[in-house]
């Protein structure tokens, strides 16, 4: 499978992340081993979690998908083989990124993924309130010392992005070398106007999450009678149930069909055609469903139909 570079740092993914933030929530720990076993089968490495992840489930209180992952890397025994990254800053045990919440999260982190390092640490929101210059000194330390390979940034504006970058560049630290950003078929415009020319122009890598538009993109919701199918999704997917949502639901279907594949694989491979995209982040709860997702990387869509599919999605 082929590998895309994360920026200008030596990590290589595959081009789809497996989005961690199902693993203590609606999937429990022996369905996340199986989930993560057929992932590296499918000849992915990407897996994104959070130190968050995932305290909004009652009885939770945050950190359980971290630590799913560690017990599955202490298990397989396949550290070597996986990319790991997390992110630092929403979690209220450690808000923002203060130099001193970075040290401490970073070192709870590791010890719940059981790992000397991490691939990519990820500041998970700006936080405004902390002078850039402390931020990025407080991760260039975590690079220094070995416990983070590569930074990265999600939530990021183009401003932000591009002070963030400036900044390290100018004063010779590890810059953010990944962004992530909300981007799918129906969220275009805050990634395409300005974070997307930014990217490309300061090749940065980019890791979009909501790719399938909390489960729209994949053909199930089509009515408001199959909101009810999830609790958990069926309001989000709600605000797409209009004529364009309905439009985009549409032109899926027809270079599904054209393709043999099923819409969410079409919604997915679009996105690997997007400039400045290393892989777009998809989460499964059963191994069916992961290799499903799995079938998007196989398909090559023509410049015809990711015309059909931009027009469709057009605002």
């Amino acid at each position: 499978m082929n590998k895309r570079r994360l920026g200008r740092s030596p990590l290589e993914v595959a081009p789809l992340a497996f989005g961690g933030n199902v693993f203590g929530w609606s999937a429990d720990e022996k369905r996340s081993f199986e989930l993560l076993d057929a992932f590296v089968e499918e000849g992915f490495n990407l897996i994104d979690t959070a130190d968050v992840y995932e305290a909004w489930v009652p009885g939770n209180e945050g950190g359980e998908s971290e630590a799913i992952i560690g017990k599955w890397l202490k298990k397989s025994g396949k550290r070597d083989q996986v990319v790991v990254a997390t992110k630092v800053g929403k979690w209220a045990r450690y808000p923002g990124l203060s130099p001193v919440n970075i040290r401490e999260a970073v070192e709870d982190s590791l010890r719940r993924l059981q790992t000397d390092y991490i691939d990519l640490y990820q500041a998970h929101e700006d936080d405004p309130k902390v002078p850039l210059e402390e931020t990025m000194h407080a991760f260039a330390d975590l690079v220094k010392q070995g416990k983070v390979r590569v930074l990265g940034a999600s939530n990021y504006s183009a401003s932000r992005l591009a002070d963030a970058l400036k900044f390290s560049e100018d004063h010779g630290l590890p810059r953010y070398e990944t962004l992530q950003p909300e981007y799918n078929l129906l969220d275009r415009a805050g990634y395409e106007a300005e974070l997307q020319p930014l990217v490309v122009k300061e090749d940065v890598g980019v890791i979009s999450y909501y790719s399938l538009a909390s489960g729209f993109l994949t053909g199930k919701y089509r009515s408001e009678a199959d909101l009810d199918k999830s609790k958990a999704r069926g309001g989000k997917a709600k605000t797409y149930l209009d004529a364009r949502g309905l439009r985009v639901l549409g032109a899926l279907d027809e270079v599904a069909e054209a393709q043999r594949a099923k819409p969410v694989q079409v919604a997915l491979a679009w996105l690997m055609t997007r400039p400045g995209i290393a892989a777009p982040i998809a989460s499964a709860t059963s191994v069916e469903q992961l290799r499903e997702l799995a079938g998007a990387v196989r398909l090559t869509l023509s410049p015809e139909e990711i015309g059909k599919l931009e027009q469709a999605s057009a605002t």
